[in-house]
């Protein structure tokens, strides 16, 4: 797991290029040669230390290393000129690995200012890795910033969906797995870990499933863990060997490729396979089967269509689908694929994809599961869904499970900031216990999830459409409205604004609102008058790219193209038309206009005074929604101080018992009755839950003191910033595990004094005056941390036990009713949904 120093300094690292190269890739490539080059320093420095020679920096190439670059004379100008040559004749150095010289094959500066680079290098010299996973995680987050390259119809695609998907498939270490479009490698390194933490000694598969069942642990803590953590101990040599010889991707982008090979490197591959391929229009890797494939190809294909070799099953034109005829087809006897793919794939009805859903049928298909738009936010709000292929299990059974994902664990619009609701574990039991049953010949229930349907193939073939539309064929599902069917475009009017405000004039501030095709509701502001739409009626704002829905009953302006503003006729009101696209919206195709579809939907249209009825009974939910929201968003716990309190140094109140500073000689590999350590920097604690993060791994101790030893329920204090969950420094957690040890950075809060509650104490450390202090003291110019002595000297305000303990009730109140309010939310989110189900004549 990436610890929040090191994406401190990648942050900072692109804030510096950002002037001096604007385009996110090629930061990407500048950080990333630059790292390399750090990095092969660093080993040569290693073995220099170790009795060996250096490799790397050696001959006429030892001019290049590291220290000359940095040396402290060195002026601005002579640095720029001996680092741009470096990293052109690197890829000439004969101690260089082929993959380094790849890397750095046609690397160059693009920019010539000395103070920048004297900056960038002097933060890229504050990288230090003892292990090149450390390194690894920090790349993957460098990968992140590429984002999309929407022009390729390509989407980067979330972490946790790429475990999700791993999880399914459950690789195997003896099995070969591919990905042909293989982009960063993230597919391929997600299986990497998988099998790893699969053959790991002190891998629990029962108590994981438990724990991340019943306590709603995220998926990555347990399906994509640090290869520290689980060493793969289990794997011999020859397995190790098979492994690395068994996990290869191609992509048709020699930059993906590049990328690919550095983040494969650096989670422990020294000659991965990675190759530069055209998947569609090459033939030549034709005859290789995987035995395992995972995909999120690309959705787009150039103008004219692809123009692919005449091997394929299907005569198609479009990369999606050829991408999906290819994984199919190149599963071996026992294969399983899952792969991402565009709406168009679920129910277009071209020949090419009706020919392509009828094969899957056929001889491929085992389930589909429906993700909601807006899984790859803030890129695309484009809706997808994931084929999950089985080869040998879908020649056993008559009949295709279908899943519907309504919530991944993360809002659906732009921020994606986390939520509460995640269907993901749960649709990874049904889906896996589908398979169990289809393996075993046992019956497989679906009833008990309204998300679930089993449906026959014959069924879905009866109409020769092959739909591949979930909410098509729900089992138990009544369809019958009183109402008459419409078609949205008999009922709306388009209204074209004045003027379009291109992006590059999106205010920060403005007295007007801009909206345009985004999930946000706002997307700039304005004071241009002239640009404005005057609504005498609310009007529907619908995202032509990305079908999202807008409500405006306001002036506001039309950003750029990619909306269409929707005037609705007297028989329908457009509040009622807003709710029900939004709560049963229109399926997307990937990044095309989708207008022409709206005005073939379909909506049930009831009566104008029903649609005011239900417009006015969601509004009232929504309130209850609204204000709810501000409170979970909103609640602090504050003690109201009182001036009579007396001021009492915490030195008077209690002591802290800061841990050991433990040394290699400590640790041991295996747990026996030793106990774990926690460590810092790099971890943090939160009320509820324990998490061991630096180096990824949990260390043993032997026979230590029992005073460095913390118990369930123990007032703890991490005495340094570096924590990404701790964001006060100072701030105490009450542990909620089994004993443990911890070392210097962790202070036991032992209590003195018999004035004091220890739940007071605790909500008295998060008093703005009390961590305010204790972080303006911190010190350290990187790793900044405090002190036992200068905690100790901060002053609480403390009154008598029995107001402590009034004030402790009063929190503990408050906070069980933000969890009430929490669970109010969820009510009346599902008392919407139901209005609306409601209406369309739906019912269980």
């Amino acid at each position: 797991m990436l610890d929040s120093e090191t994406k401190r300094r990648i942050d900072s690292c692109r804030n510096m290029l950002v002037g001096r190269v604007p385009n996110p890739q090629s930061q990407v490539e500048q950080i990333t040669i630059a790292l390399i080059y750090k990095f092969m320093d660093d080993m040569d420095a290693e073995a220099e230390a170790l009795g060996g020679k250096r490799s790397f920096f050696t001959a006429e190439f030892a001019k290049y290393g590291w220290s000359k670059l940095m040396a402290p004379g060195i002026g601005g100008f002579d640095m720029l000129s001996l680092y741009s040559e470096a990293i052109q004749k690197m890829n000439e150095n004969p101690g260089v690995p082929a993959l380094f010289r790849d890397i750095f094959k046609n690397a160059y500066l693009p920019y010539r200012d000395p103070e920048t680079l004297r900056s960038f290098l002097k933060e890229i010299n504050s990288f230090t890795y003892d292990h090149s996973e450390r390194l690894g995680d920090a790349f993957e987050y460098l990968l992140s910033v590429l984002g999309s390259q929407g022009d390729a119809g390509m989407f980067r695609t979330p972490r946790h969906i790429i475990d999700f998907m791993v999880e399914i498939i459950d690789p195997k270490k003896d099995e070969s797995i591919l990905d042909p479009a293989c982009g960063t490698a993230g597919f391929l390194i997600s299986s990497y870990k998988h099998i790893l933490k699969h053959n790991s000694k002190d891998y629990q598969e029962q108590q994981d499933r438990e724990t991340y069942d019943e306590q709603g642990v995220p998926l990555e803590l347990l399906t994509l863990d640090n290869p520290l953590h689980y060493r793969g101990d289990l794997l011999t040599p020859d397995d190790k060997k098979r492994l690395a010889t068994n996990i290869r991707g191609y992509d048709i982008s020699p930059d993906m490729v590049r990328l690919s090979l550095v983040n494969m490197y650096l989670h422990g591959f020294a000659s991965p396979h990675i190759d530069e391929y055209d998947t569609l229009t090459s033939d030549e890797k034709w005859n290789e089967l995987a035995d395992v494939i995972l995909a999120n190809p690309p959705f787009m294909s150039p103008k004219g269509g692809i123009k692919p070799h005449k091997r394929f099953s299907i005569t198609a034109t479009r990369s999606e689908v050829l991408f999906v005829d290819y994984i199919a087809e190149h599963l071996t006897p026992n294969g399983r694929a899952a792969v991402i793919v565009p709406e168009g794939i679920i129910f277009q009805g071209g020949n090419a994809y009706k020919q392509l859903r009828e094969m899957l049928v056929k001889q491929y298909l085992f389930a589909v599961i429906s993700l909601p738009a807006g899984v790859f936010n803030p890129y695309s709000g484009v809706k997808t869904s994931i084929l999950v292929l089985d080869k040998r299990l879908a020649k056993k059974t008559d009949a295709i499970l279908f899943a519907k994902i309504e919530n991944d664990g993360y809002h659906l619009g732009a921020q994606r900031r986390p939520v509460d609701h995640n269907d993901l574990p749960a649709a990874v039991r049904n889906i896996k216990g589908w398979l169990e049953s289809v393996r075993n010949g046992t019956a497989f229930d679906v009833t008990s999830n309204t998300n679930l349907s089993l449906v026959a193939k014959e069924k879905i073939g009866g109409n020769g459409e092959w739909n591949l539309s979930g909410d098509r064929y729900r089992e138990g599902l009544i369809q019958s409205t009183e109402y008459p069917w419409i078609k949205v475009g008999e009922f709306v009017e388009t209204i074209t604004p004045p003027i379009k405000i291109q992006k590059t004039e999106f205010g920060l501030s403005g007295r007007f609102p801009i909206i345009d095709q985004s999930q946000n509701q706002i997307a700039g502001w304005t004071n241009d008058e002239s640009a404005l739409v005057y609504p005498r009626k609310p009007l529907v704002i619908f995202g032509d790219h990305t079908c999202a829905v807008k409500l405006a009953d306001s002036p506001f302006a039309q950003g750029a193209d990619g909306i269409k503003i929707l005037q609705t006729k007297d028989l329908l009101d457009p509040r009622y038309l807003f709710h029900v696209l939004r709560l049963k919206p229109l399926e997307t195709a990937g990044y095309q206009r989708h207008f022409s579809k709206l005005k073939e939907y379909e909506i049930p249209l009831p009566p104008l005074e029903i649609q005011k009825e239900i417009v006015a009974e969601i509004n009232t939910y929504q309130k209850i929604i609204d204000g709810a929201r501000q409170v979970v968003e909103n609640y602090q716990p504050r003690i109201p101080i009182h001036p009579d309190w007396p001021m009492i140094e915490l030195s008077k109140l209690c002591e802290i018992e800061h841990g050991f500073a433990f040394k290699g000689d400590f640790f041991v590999e295996e747990e026996g009755n030793n106990l774990p350590i926690l460590l810092t920097p790099g971890n943090f604690l939160q009320s509820g839950g324990l998490y061991f993060t630096e180096k990824n791994t949990k260390y043993y101790a032997g026979d230590v003191p029992g005073n460095f030893r913390l118990s369930r329920g123990d007032l703890v204090v991490v005495m340094t910033d570096l924590s990404p969950m701790m964001k006060i420094l100072g701030m105490p957690a009450i542990i909620d595990g089994d004993h443990f040890l911890h070392n210097q950075r962790i202070g036991k809060i032992v209590l003195k004094s018999q004035d004091v509650l220890k739940s007071f104490l605790f909500y008295a450390f998060l008093l703005d005056d009390v961590n305010g202090r204790i972080k303006r003291e911190a010190t350290g110019s990187t790793v900044r941390h405090t002190s036992p002595t200068r905690i100790l000297s901060v002053k609480i305000p403390l009154p008598s036990l029995t107001t402590q303990q009034s004030i402790v009730t009063q929190i503990e109140t408050e906070q069980r009713l933000v969890n009430a309010n929490k669970e109010l939310i969820r009510i009346f989110e599902d008392k919407i949904k139901a209005v609306i189900n409601r209406v369309w004549g739906e019912t269980a």
